[in-house]
């Protein structure tokens, strides 16, 4: 039974009003997240020194690295999940959800291992400054200690996406964020600790937002209803899975590795220039994370149009998803520009760690909306079954011209900005791309289903006249 209490029609109707209404509760949820993430990081920074600032946002990179792969998969479970609903195969989905779950949690364990055994290491291979390595690896061993749970989250926030609910999975990170802060200011400011009690707010929070998630899917009466009892790992659906979501975070893995070799440029210049870069990225992140709210729709209503093979609605949903990342892109990238010297003040008195930031933040915001197109665009290819080009593009356009970049230009010029405008001339570079890509799926889509169509007239064809 296909349980449609939250659900919207994806499937008929128009689509720039339920794109929208769809995106925004996600948008909200991203948006959330990182102000939560951004009260760890002003919390530790004014009691506990820029030094604990810059020790926390030396490790972000690292982090997306080491996590990335897995939380690809839940990609995979978003689009399948989205195809079956499509359909109204309530059996698959089930199929689909306890398989997930299952990936999840073996996955999280996975991850948490290899952190907590790389983390150190790692970090000192990307020339972190002695004099925050210690915190980093602190923070980042305890940061680990949460993965499983933020794993099984992950899946099972798209696996209500998948379904058209977009706005119970915000409420669940509202409640754990503001958790979250609560614990930060206890920890840190009643207890006097650092990087640690940051840390361990998140980790606890962590547990919490997974323990919401799987409590409801266990009380839901319809298809993507959990129980543990039928935890077990589907073949089939196992391979639809990883071929969607391998490809996606191996994509995600390798912008992470080219982040990571951008944020060993940026550790050559000290720990003032790492508090700086932590900072603006945060502020920077209220575009970045409410465009990333049009790739999560862009999987689910692709995904549920190519279930019910309506093809044609695709191409609306790529021109809305477009129009919303330019939108989104002008008031959020003025607000952010506007504001940006007040934000980074929130972080920090430091006026270098201000000063620095600022600039990082007007160069990124230059081309803030091809980095949308880069990221958005390869969920509607993704949702399409085309997995592996999207992936080969990020290769090609982001990482490998990032190290191109970090080898010639900023080797010849080692400056700040030279580093900074790294990234807007590669997403303009992998966003192209990603269109490119999209197109040819879309080809090569509309050429299955003609071939099919003829196939099956001429089949009928040939039954009549016998």
């Amino acid at each position: 039974m296909l349980s449609r209490d939250r659900d919207m029609d994806m499937c008929s109707g128009p689509l720039f009003s339920k794109i929208l209404i769809f995106a925004l509760p996600i948008m909200a949820m991203n948006i959330l997240q990182l102000l939560f993430n951004a009260a760890d990081m002003v919390v530790v920074g004014r009691y506990s020194g820029s030094e604990a600032l810059a020790a926390v946002g030396a490790t972000g990179s690292l982090i997306n690295l080491i996590v990335t792969l897995f939380m690809g998969l839940s990609v995979g479970t978003s689009v399948i999940v989205a195809q079956d609903y499509g359909a109204g195969k309530p059996d698959a989905i089930s199929s689909s959800v306890h398989t997930s779950i299952t990936i999840s949690i073996i996955g999280g364990v996975l991850v948490m291992v290899a952190g907590l055994a790389l983390c150190e290491p790692l970090l000192a291979y990307m020339g972190t400054p002695v004099d925050i390595i210690d915190l980093s690896t602190l923070y980042m061993k305890i940061y680990f200690l949460g993965l499983p749970a933020s794993m099984v989250f992950n899946f099972g926030a798209a696996i209500l996406r998948a379904i058209g609910d977009s706005r119970r999975p915000m409420y669940y990170l509202t409640i754990t964020g503001i958790v979250n802060v609560i614990l930060n200011m206890f920890f840190v400011i009643v207890l006097h600790m650092s990087v640690d009690g940051v840390a361990w707010a998140t980790v606890i929070s962590q547990y919490l937002s997974m323990l919401m998630i799987i409590t409801f899917l266990s009380q839901n009466d319809g298809a993507i209803r959990f129980r543990f009892k039928r935890m077990s790992i589907d073949g089939d659906k196992l391979k639809d899975i990883v071929r969607i979501g391998v490809p996606a975070g191996l994509q995600s893995l390798l912008f992470s590795i080219s982040n990571v070799l951008i944020q060993s440029a940026v550790n050559s210049f000290g720990s003032v220039m790492v508090a700086a870069s932590a900072a603006a990225s945060n502020i920077e992140g209220l575009v970045a994370t409410s465009t990333n709210a049009y790739y999560n729709a862009a999987i689910t209503f692709t995904g549920q149009n190519m279930g019910a093979k309506k093809y044609d609605r695709i191409d609306t949903i790529a021109k809305v998803c477009t129009v919303l990342i330019f939108a989104t892109w002008i008031i959020l990238g003025g607000v952010t520009l506007y504001f940006g010297r007040f934000l980074l003040g929130l972080y920090t008195s430091n006026p270098d760690v201000i000063d620095l930031g600022m600039l990082r933040i007007k160069v990124m915001m230059v081309a803030y909306f091809t980095c949308g197109i880069m990221n958005v665009f390869p969920g509607l290819t993704r949702a399409m079954g085309y997995s592996i080009l999207p992936m080969l593009c990020t290769l090609v356009g982001a990482c490998l011209m990032r190290i191109v970049w970090l080898a010639t230009f900023f080797r010849w010029y080692p400056t700040v900005i030279m580093l900074f405008v790294c990234y807007p001339v590669t997403w303009t570079i992998a966003g192209l791309g990603q269109v490119g890509v999209f197109f040819y799926a879309r080809k090569q889509i509309r050429k299955e289903a003609t071939a099919k169509q003829y196939s099956a007239i001429t089949s009928y064809c040939a039954r009549e006249r016998y």
